[in-house]
């Protein structure tokens, strides 16, 4: 791929292994995660990440041409250094908008949220060339409001995992960061039936990571993955830990 465009990019690094593109919708997040590396990523301090704006659409038209021309088959990832359902998206419905200029040139999109029921509200957008996708963390309150404070809390996040599924959208899940192994394992328990596929990671540039037995973890993930006939991913990151 040699795409020259603007605002929709190839990812690089380990972000490759989520997409081959991506569009960043949104400047900063509200969901001040610990673990997230965009605000270092973006030169700014946790507390000014914070502060949300929509990024400008301007030339996203001519994007989505020079794909459209192209034949792009690739899905086009929302989002890395955001979230596209922010609660800012319930009353700017920037995400939506940029949703309907991507499918009107016939493009498709990979959707990655950690958002609220807002994110339900766009399934009327998606078709089957389209994934929609949630990041899983914690299984309780208490830890995820810990840990990811501004983001939606667990089960509302799985409640937007089934109505997607349900909707006959396919379907996924991200499995990365890992905080707490056996959380995780027991999340991709409750999940199994309504993902079409689970990407497995691990937590990085964190030192709680430290304290994880990655080996023990990275072994009862694929074997529970396979037991339940889970179609997977593994990260290159935690592949070394097999």
């Amino acid at each position: 791929m040699n795409y020259t465009t603007k605002l929709i990019y190839e990812p690089k690094g380990k972000a490759k292994e989520y997409a081959d593109l991506a569009l960043n919708v949104y400047n900063g997040c509200s969901h001040g995660c610990k673990y997230c590396y965009a605000p270092a990523c973006m030169h700014k301090t946790c507390e000014q990440f914070k502060e949300v704006s929509p990024r400008s659409m301007i030339g996203l038209e001519k994007d989505c041409k020079i794909l459209q021309d192209a034949g792009c088959k690739e899905q086009i990832h929302l989002c890395f250094t955001c979230d596209p359902y922010q609660p800012v998206e319930e009353e700017l419905q920037h995400t939506r908008k940029t949703l309907k200029t991507i499918k009107s040139y016939g493009l498709s999109v990979l959707i990655l949220t950690k958002g609220g029921v807002i994110a339900q509200r766009d399934f009327d957008l998606l078709d089957s060339s389209d994934s929609f996708g949630i990041t899983l963390t914690c299984d309780n309150e208490k830890d995820s409001k810990e840990w990811e404070p501004g983001a939606a809390l667990p089960n509302e996040r799985i409640s937007n995992l089934i109505s997607a599924k349900q909707a006959g959208k396919k379907t996924w899940v991200s499995f990365e960061p890992v905080i707490y192994p056996d959380q995780t394992l027991r999340l991709i328990e409750q999940i199994a039936e309504y993902a079409d596929i689970v990407k497995l990671g691990k937590l990085n540039h964190n030192k709680h990571a430290q304290g994880i037995n990655w080996n023990e973890y990275a072994h009862k993930a694929v074997n529970l993955v396979t037991e339940l006939g889970l179609k997977h991913y593994v990260k290159v990151d935690l592949v070394a830990c097999l």
